[in-house]
């Protein structure tokens, strides 16, 4: 423990660093394949659809002895249709039938009753039509799509355009891996999923422009020298605030994580897992882009620049000649103290 705490201590003033820019590749290779993973894990097995998307119906019963294995057998026979059963705090259950119209429902009700030994009228049932989750599911893109312009507009404007496109491609990229995990494990996806998906696109948004204001503050008049290519003061920039990123993203895991391990793990709280599995996952790769993916494809763009491509030229000649041979190394507390620096400016705008 006190070797990482030494370790953090001198990332922290600039001491150390690591090279995230050189080892890109390597990065765009794993992000590449959990891609492929989660691609491949969405074809083969699909989401699991809540209620709120595919219809059906929901039964909520009085307290009743009958176990919730009895209970799911009873109302897959009734209904000839896979059910979903949780039992309730009340010691009643919730039971959810998808495919079921207004007469199955009504059938299925009354058979519940005599197998669970409740009364008909006891038990609440919820209708729930197709067309209800087609809605949301096309709201929820249309706010999907505003949101992704509205993040490139602005990032255009208040940065560069290649920020804006390598921002895209992380929230697309985060995007990708939550609901592929959400294919792996099978989980159900509800309203509640789509609100965690939209919740992640936010803070990893939040994420990737602190990492992009260092990043701007370090590179600020980078043509006038020679010492160092856009490259290695990227890669100064991003372990510069990587401290930063750590802690911001540890602080925002554990209550999710008691979300999702303590309270739909150990308390069988299911319905947390809707929004909890979304956030968790979202919110560590979002981290996980803003510093291994958008930065390493800002720094790609931005040195196909003539300007840059002239500036690395310049750099390595004069080291090949002896100046500056250790250029690289020298001034990385000042640099990082500046991305740390526009870090904390950045945290506080917002």
């Amino acid at each position: 423990m006190s070797k990482l705490g030494d370790i953090g201590a001198k990332l922290y003033r600039g001491e150390v660093g690591y090279d995230f820019i050189g080892k890109r590749f390597v990065w765009y290779g794993v992000s590449i394949l959990i891609t492929i993973t989660a691609a491949v894990a969405l074809a083969v097995q699909g989401l699991n659809f809540g209620i709120e998307f595919k219809g059906g119906a929901v039964f909520t019963t009085p307290k009743t002895a009958v176990s919730v294995a009895h209970a799911t057998e009873s109302a897959e026979k009734a209904s000839g249709h896979d059910a979903i059963v949780q039992e309730l705090g009340n010691g009643g259950m919730r039971i959810q039938i998808s495919g079921l119209d207004t007469d199955e429902a009504n059938s299925v009700k009354t058979k519940l009753a005599a197998d669970l030994k409740v009364t008909e009228k006891d038990i609440n049932a919820d209708l729930v039509g197709p067309s209800w989750g087609e809605q949301i599911a096309n709201k929820a893109w249309t706010g999907l799509g505003v949101f992704m312009v509205l993040v490139v507009i602005y990032l255009a404007i208040a940065f560069e355009w290649r920020m804006a496109v390598a921002a895209l491609i992380a929230l697309i990229h985060d995007l990708t891996i939550t609901v592929g995990v959400y294919a792996l494990v099978g989980f159900e996806v509800t309203p509640g999923t789509v609100i965690g998906l939209l919740t992640i696109l936010g803070y990893s948004l939040y994420d990737t422009v602190v990492v992009f204001d260092g990043l701007k503050e370090s590179t600020k008049g980078i043509t006038k020298q020679t010492r160092h290519t856009y490259s290695e003061l990227a890669n100064k920039s991003v372990n510069g605030t990587l401290v930063r990123s750590i802690n911001t993203t540890v602080v925002a895991l554990l209550p999710v994580a008691a979300l999702l391990f303590i309270g739909g793990g150990l308390l069988d709280a299911g319905m947390l897992n809707d929004i909890s599995l979304s956030l968790f996952v979202g919110l560590a790769a979002g981290a996980y882009s803003s510093i291994f993916i958008a930065t390493p494809l800002v720094v790609d763009l931005k040195e196909r620049e003539p300007a840059m491509k002239a500036l690395t030229k310049r750099v390595l000649a004069k080291r090949a000649k002896g100046g500056d041979a250790d250029a690289e190394g020298e001034d990385l507390p000042e640099v990082v103290a500046q991305g740390r620096a526009a870090g904390r400016t950045t945290g506080r705008r917002r």
